[in-house]
């Protein structure tokens, strides 16, 4: 208990607090530049896949009204997949 109430009363004190907000800014910034490479590459790896999706589509599209194939509607499964990969890249 009593270390409790040690800590708190450090926590009203403005330089200890300085400190404290201090230190997490510092772990920030380390943080942001360790990850900041990956968040870049993920970005451009969701480019790329969201470019070679669309240009899968506009392939089958077209071969599609080239040989005036009809589709069968999509199962209940390719629905849900369907669904989830927009809502994961709404670039597509």
């Amino acid at each position: 208990m009593e270390a409790e109430v040690d800590k708190l009363e450090l926590m009203k004190n403005p330089v200890t607090l300085l400190k404290e907000l201090s230190a997490i800014k510092s772990r920030y910034q380390t943080l942001h530049a360790r990850f900041e490479p990956a968040a870049v590459e993920q970005k451009e790896t969701k480019r790329r896949i969201c470019a070679t999706v669309n240009k899968t589509i506009n392939m089958i599209q077209k071969l599609q009204r080239q040989t005036d194939l009809e589709l069968t509607p999509l199962t209940e499964e390719e629905k849900t997949a369907a669904e989830q990969l927009k809502s994961h890249m709404p670039d597509l």
